[in-house]
């Protein structure tokens, strides 16, 4: 009988910890591919600082916020699955079912300040990098 995978816990991981893939890795086992790309974005980030010259800190973490921003994607999408739907997609032969609570609310809101804020933050640095040379920071 497969282990009952907990919704709450999942989103929890993708918001802590989902630009390493932890969550999916707890849902998908060791061998999930998307959660290897997560975890490549660490050595990704240490070869644009080994190969560039003096690299921009921000090019540098570029490959990191970017899997931290896909992990607060994912933590949204599980956070409003519906429960019976989680429970068709990952536990399907587990024999229980799923009871979400507000706390996976709260978990959605507050994916939802850090994320935003995070996504608009780079997209404005980046944009400032690109068109300006980092004139305004």
């Amino acid at each position: 009988m497969p282990q009952h995978k907990n919704k709450t816990f999942a989103t929890a991981l993708a918001f802590l910890l989902g630009g390493l893939g932890a969550h999916r890795f707890y849902l998908k086992g060791g061998v999930d591919r998307i959660g290897l790309l997560h975890v490549c974005s660490v050595p990704a980030a240490g070869l644009v600082y080994g190969i560039g010259h003096a690299p921009n800190p921000f090019y540098v973490l570029l490959p990191l916020i970017v899997s931290w921003i896909v992990g607060f994607v994912e933590a949204l999408v599980f956070g409003l699955m519906p429960d019976e739907k989680w429970d068709a997609r990952y536990n399907a032969g587990s024999g229980r079912t799923s009871h979400s609570h507000w706390f996976v609310i709260l978990l959605v809101v507050i994916t939802m300040l850090v994320g935003t804020t995070a996504l608009i933050a780079a997209i404005s640095r980046l944009f400032d990098l690109l068109y300006t040379g980092g004139a305004y920071g």
